[in-house]
C-alpha cells in the first residue's frame, strides 16, 4: 500500500526533514494570524466606520473567496513547477497585504487588501500538505499533519488575542502592522530548502508491454471523478470548515453581547477555546493513524466519529448553557473541532495521484472555502442582524452532522480507491 518514498530513500537527512517541517510549521502559523486578527478587531471598525455585522462577516469572506479564485493556478504551479518557490512568493504576498492593512483609510480600501491576503493564501496549504505527504510516509502522516495543523489555533488564539490587545492601546491599525514582518522573514529562509523533483504524470496500463503512459487531461479529470473517496471527503469538509469558522468569527462577539464582558476579554476566552486543538489535532492524528494500520478505512471513520461527537457538544452548550457551565462543555468542542482534520487531509493525498497531490488539496481548499469559510462570516452575520447571535450560533451543528454522514459514506470506498494509486516513488532535487 506504501505509494511514496520514505524520507530515506528522499535523500534529506532527518534534520532538513524537520527543518521544513519547522518553516512550514511557523509559515501556518503566521498565514493565520494575519488571516483571523481581524475579527477581534470587528469592535473597533465597526465603530470608526459605522460597520454593520454583515460588513465585517464579509472582511473575513473576502479572504476565502479570493483563495478559491487563485487556489487552482497556483496549485498548478506547485505540482508543476516548485513547491518552494510557490509558498515562498505566496507568503511573502501575504504579508505585505497584511502591512498594507494597517494603511486603509476606508472600508473598501481594507476589503481590497484582504482580497490580496487571500492571493497570498490561495497556494500555501496545498503545496504545505503535499510537501509534507512525500516528506513522511504513510504510517506516520496523520500525525504529521496533525502536529502541522497546530499552528491553525495557536495562530488563531494569537491573532485573536493579539489584536484586541494591541487595538484598545494602540488602535486597529497598529495591530495589522505588527504580525505582518515575521512571517516574510520566514517566507524569505524557505526559498534555501531542498524540495522533492516534480512527479511525472504517468500512469501503468495493464495492457500496455511498453511501460507507464504520459497522462492526459481526460485521465487527469477521472483520476478525480473517479475516486469517490476523495469527492465524499471535500464534501465532508464543508461542514465542518462553516462551523470552525463560524465559531472563531463571531464567539467573541457572542461572548460580548450576551455577558457584557469587553471585547479584549472576550477574545481572550475564545482564544483558550481555539487553542485546545494543540490537543485535539495531534491526538486526532495519532489515533487515526493507529486505528488506520489496521483498517485503511478509519481515514475517514475518525473524521465521522470526531464530528458528530463535536456538533453534539455544540448543540449543548448553545442550547441549554450559560455562563461557565456552557463555557466548560465548549472546551470539549475546542478539542474535538479540529480532531477530524489530520486524517481527512491525508485522505486527499493518499487516494490521488502522487503528481496530482496539490491540486488535489486545492480542490478541497475550493469546495471547503466557497461553500464552508467563506459562507459563515456573512450566513451567521445575517442571521445575527435579523434574530440575535443566540439564534444565529445554534444552527451550527446542523452542518456538523451533515459531514459526518458524508465522511462515514466515504469510508467504504477508502480501501478500494487507496489500492488503485500508482506507485511512484519521490526523488529529491539536485
Amino acid at each position: 500500500m506504501n505509494n511514496v518514498a520514505s524520507p530515506k530513500e528522499y535523500k534529506l537527512s532527518t534534520r532538513s526533514t524537520y527543518y521544513i517541517f519547522a518553516l512550514l510549521f511557523l509559515l501556518y502559523f503566521f498565514d493565520y494570524v494575519d488571516r483571523m486578527i481581524v475579527t477581534s478587531l470587528f469592535p473597533f471598525i465597526q465603530k470608526e466606520w459605522g460597520l454593520t455585522d454583515t460588513q465585517s462577516g464579509l472582511l473575513v469572506s473576502m479572504v476565502y473567496w479570493s483563495i478559491v479564485a487563485f487556489v487552482l493556478p497556483v496549485s498548478i504551479l506547485v505540482d508543476r513547477w516548485s513547491r518552494k518557490r510557490t509558498i515562498g512568493i505566496m507568503a511573502f504576498i501575504l504579508s505585505m497585504a497584511t502591512l498594507a492593512c494597517a494603511f486603509t483609510k476606508t472600508f473598501p480600501q481594507l476589503l481590497a487588501t484582504r482580497a490580496a491576503i487571500g492571493i497570498g493564501e490561495a497556494g500555501y496549504a496545498p503545496a504545505g500538505t503535499a510537501m509534507l505527504s512525500g516528506l513522511f510516509p504513510e504510517g506516520k502522516r496523520s500525525r504529521m499533519m496533525g502536529l502541522w495543523n497546530m499552528s491553525i489555533p495557536l495562530g488563531t488564539a494569537v491573532g485573536i488575542g493579539l489584536g484586541g490587545f494591541i487595538a484598545a492601546h494602540w488602535g486597529w491599525r497598529h495591530a495589522f502592522g505588527v504580525v505582518a514582518i515575521p512571517g516574510a522573514i520566514v517566507a524569505i529562509l524557505f526559498f534555501f530548502v531542498k524540495d522533492y523533483k516534480t512527479v511525472e504524470l504517468v500512469k501503468t496500463d495493464a495492457t500496455c508491454k511498453t511501460g507507464p503512459s504520459k497522462m492526459s487531461k481526460m485521465d487527469i479529470v477521472r483520476e478525480f471523478l473517479s475516486t469517490p473517496s476523495l469527492i465524499f471527503t471535500n464534501l465532508g469538509f464543508i461542514g465542518c470548515v462553516f462551523a470552525n469558522n463560524a465559531i472563531m468569527v463571531w464567539l467573541p462577539t457572542y461572548f460580548h453581547r450576551t455577558t457584557g464582558i469587553p471585547v479584549s476579554e472576550a477574545g481572550m476566552k475564545v482564544s483558550m477555546l481555539m487553542i485546545l486543538a494543540i490537543i485535539g489535532l495531534p491526538l486526532g492524528g495519532w489515533l487515526a493513524d493507529m486505528w488506520f494500520r489496521k483498517r485503511p478505512s478509519a481515514r475517514l471513520l475518525f473524521p465521522a466519529i470526531t464530528t458528530i461527537l463535536n456538533a453534539l457538544f455544540i448543540f449543548t452548550a448553545f442550547s441549554f448553557m450559560e455562563g461557565k457551565t456552557q463555557y466548560l462543555t465548549l472546551l470539549g468542542m475546542g478539542v474535538l473541532a479540529s480532531a477530524f482534520a489530520p486524517a481527512a487531509i491525508i485522505a486527499t493525498q493518499e487516494v490521488i495521484h502522487p503528481g496530482l497531490r496539490a491540486i488535489s488539496y486545492s480542490v478541497c481548499v475550493i469546495v471547503q472555502n466557497l461553500l464552508g469559510a467563506s459562507l459563515a462570516p456573512i450566513v451567521i452575520g445575517k442571521i445575527s442582524d435579523l434574530h440575535g447571535i443566540k439564534v444565529a450560533m445554534s444552527i451550527i451543528p446542523v452542518f456538523l452532522v451533515i459531514s459526518a454522514l458524508l465522511f462515514f459514506t466515504g469510508s467504504f470506498f477508502y480501501k478500494r480507491d487507496l489500492d488503485k494509486v500508482e506507485k511512484i516513488a519521490l526523488e529529491c532535487e539536485d
